[in-house]
């Protein structure tokens, strides 16, 4: 059950990791990123109610507190979705990706703010190669040169403090209810948001394109199933193995646009990434060794 649980949570991260290089073939083609956010969200809302039919027993749909904190984390999944897009038609998926992954980051530093966590020299000094990594991966030294615009690294950093707002909105609904109903509402908050904001006549338009299957994919990659699986596999994982186990995500996305979409990265860029991602991974392990669940898995509260 256990390796069962672990597969589950590597093939969610595999999608995530998809995702964002069929996001980058919508962007390429002239989709505006935040109709793409839209699909991907709305076509996730349908999975999730299934789900939630299939499973409705201590939905906690009648609390008031899990329908506040699920729209918070709606609002987090709204603007992750939407400035990752972003930061990939600006830039690349790999470098998009490897921003996002900078999450548990932003909400250290949140909670810190918070008086929510206590700092220590480990997370402090985490922090810091961290924000080396970006400042590697996106050349910020050296804008001019580097192929890495502001708008793209600025939208990814975003999107990683977006996800930031999804984990606290998250963690605080999951007492008041089931995980299925509080991803109905967040996917819910989600769509309300992005239609309003996307390109009408695009969002109108992919419904009779040509392009309308890698809508479909997206959808069912990048947030139906993968959210299920994620959120079923944790049940029997470690924390400690699943925050090892999410790398696959930005590694699956870097792979997609090296092959796929024939982008690549220098060699300082490459260290950069290398960089943030054993950081992000170790600060979330030693997270779950301190009992740390707003960092590392609060879809399992």
């Amino acid at each position: 059950m256990v390796k069962l649980s672990t597969a589950f949570v590597a093939v969610a991260a595999v999608c995530w990791g998809l995702s964002g290089g069929i996001g980058g073939i919508l962007t390429a083609e002239g989709w505006d990123p935040v109709v793409v956010s839209f699909y991907r969200g709305a076509i996730g809302l349908l999975f999730v109610l299934v789900w939630l039919a299939l499973r409705p027993r201590g939905s906690g749909l009648s609390s008031r507190r899990l329908w506040f904190w699920s729209a918070i984390a709606g609002v987090g999944v709204a603007g992750n979705f939407a400035f990752y897009f972003v930061s990939i038609a600006e830039g690349s998926v790999a470098v998009a990706a490897t921003l996002m992954y900078c999450a548990p980051v932003f909400v250290y530093l949140v909670s810190f703010a918070l008086k929510l966590e206590r700092p220590s020299l480990f997370k402090w000094a985490a922090i810091a190669m961290v924000m080396l990594g970006v400042v590697l991966l996106t050349g910020v030294y050296d804008i001019g040169a580097g192929e890495v615009t502001l708008i793209a690294a600025g939208a990814g950093l975003l999107s990683g403090l977006s996800y930031a707002v999804f984990i606290f909105g998250f963690k605080y609904a999951a007492p008041h209810g089931s995980p299925q109903a509080i991803l109905v509402i967040a996917f819910a908050v989600l769509a309300v948001i992005l239609i309003g904001l996307g390109d009408a006549d695009q969002t109108v338009a992919v419904l009779r394109t040509p392009s309308w299957p890698l809508f479909l994919v997206l959808g069912v990659v990048g947030a139906g199933l993968s959210f299920i699986f994620y959120i079923v596999g944790l049940k029997h994982t470690a924390p400690a193995v699943a925050s090892i186990v999410a790398m696959v995500e930005p590694v699956t996305a870097s792979l997609f646009g090296a092959v796929v979409l024939n982008q690549s990265l220098a060699a300082l860029q490459v260290f950069g990434m290398g960089l943030i991602l054993v950081t992000v991974t170790a600060l979330s392990v030693y997270s779950s060794a301190q009992n740390e669940p707003l960092i590392t898995n609060p879809l399992t509260e």
